[in-house]
């Protein structure tokens, strides 16, 4: 029998390696970033105090009085961006340490961390 691995288990020990060398800080939170099938969700998160910040995600209401922002698509990854931007310019937070979640850079993950930096994040 062949020993087969999930594409999430795959990506879970990714991003296990890439916690390793990253972690955020109070100064320097970590922008952590988790994409399921039909949408997208984003914290920032201290992990001296482990701690979520500030969050976002594409199941907020969104501004046109939809249920939810666009759903799993680059359209709500930037909406989400730059929401998650706004609020953590709120809380003070300017520079972070992005954390894709062991998934590649590369579209949603990639528009959501464009967004964030056309906010104003620095990472």
């Amino acid at each position: 029998m062949l020993n087969k691995t999930s594409k999430n288990a795959t990506r879970e020990k990714i991003h296990t390696r890439i916690r390793k060398k990253l972690a955020g800080t109070t100064a320097r939170p970590r922008l952590n970033v988790y994409r399921s099938v039909n949408h997208i969700y984003v914290q920032l998160i201290d992990d001296a105090k482990h701690a979520t910040l500030v969050s976002a995600s594409s199941l907020e209401q969104g501004k046109d009085g939809k249920k939810h922002i666009a759903g799993g698509n680059i359209a709500a990854a930037k909406q989400v961006g730059k929401l998650i931007a706004e609020r953590a310019k709120a809380k003070g937070i300017e520079s972070v340490v992005f954390d894709r979640g062991g998934y590649l850079y590369h579209g949603r993950i990639k528009a959501v961390a464009d967004a964030a930096r056309e906010g104003g994040l620095k990472f």
